[in-house]
């Protein structure tokens, strides 16, 4: 089971736009995979069909709870969304960092460290799921610190203008932390997100990216991605002649998924 975060510290770069697409893209090649909501604005379990007065995640988390009682089927017009279960947000995940103190010493001793529990539960899954896909709150948090303890790999959508570009510092910081203390496996690519190649300094931008960073073929500023996640249709069921589809083509073909 391969466990893949989408992340970024900063809102509003097309983070849950990515793992909508990738969830649908790794189902209909006939994975079966779990998204994993760990963002309190829900929107990726909207996107996929599955809404939750209250989530169960941080119960599940420090065991209070088992696997079935949060896994969820998604929900979708297409033949794919059979291959897809949800462990699904809401609005009540953002206690999650006060139960965690409240259950310290439960934590201690099923974890050793808050850390490791995501990880930990993951790994109660590998037998039901070829990839795990995780969203991630907007924020360095508990959410997005144990999502990297777990991964095999993060990918980290970025707009390519400065103030985003910048930004990447405190999460690269904090994913070298987590490779040399956790997690010596984990990788990483940088996604450039909504880019308008017509720009000049967004091309300019790209190239210092590229000069720091592994980057992937960037993903076009396109009407067509937002009409993908409004209408629920992936955007590789968009026409041939598809420039969104182009680019995610390339964007899977880089990571050979």
């Amino acid at each position: 089971m391969k466990i893949i975060t989408i992340a970024n510290n900063k809102g509003g770069v097309g983070k849950t736009m990515q793992c909508y697409q990738l969830v649908c893209h790794l189902a209909n090649q006939g994975y079966k995979v779990l998204a994993l909501d760990l963002d309190s604005q829900a929107n990726l379990s909207h996107t996929l069909g599955v809404d939750v007065n209250r989530t169960l995640i941080p119960e599940w988390l420090i065991g209070d709870v088992n696997s079935e009682e949060v896994l969820l089927k998604a929900s979708g017009d297409y033949d794919f969304y059979q291959n897809v279960s949800v462990i699904a947000s809401s609005r009540h995940l953002a206690s999650l960092s006060k139960l965690l103190i409240l259950s310290e010493s439960e934590v201690r001793k099923n974890a050793g460290r808050k850390e490791r529990l995501l990880r930990l539960r993951l790994s109660q899954l590998s037998e039901k799921f070829d990839y795990v896909v995780i969203d991630t709150p907007p924020m360095l948090g508990d959410e997005l610190i144990m999502s990297l303890v777990a991964s095999h790999m993060i990918l980290i959508p970025t707009q390519a203008q400065d103030y985003s570009i910048d930004g990447l510092e405190e999460l690269m910081d904090t994913f070298e932390i987590i490779k040399q203390s956790e997690n010596p496996n984990l990788d990483f690519a940088i996604i450039p997100s909504m880019v308008n190649l017509r720009r000049k300094i967004e091309r300019v931008r790209l190239e210092e990216l590229a000069e720091q960073f592994r980057i992937t073929p960037p993903i076009r500023n396109l009407v067509e991605m937002q009409e993908s996640v409004s209408t629920k249709k992936p955007i590789f069921m968009m026409g041939k002649n598809s420039k969104g589809k182009m680019d995610y083509g390339s964007l899977w073909d880089s990571l050979n998924l």
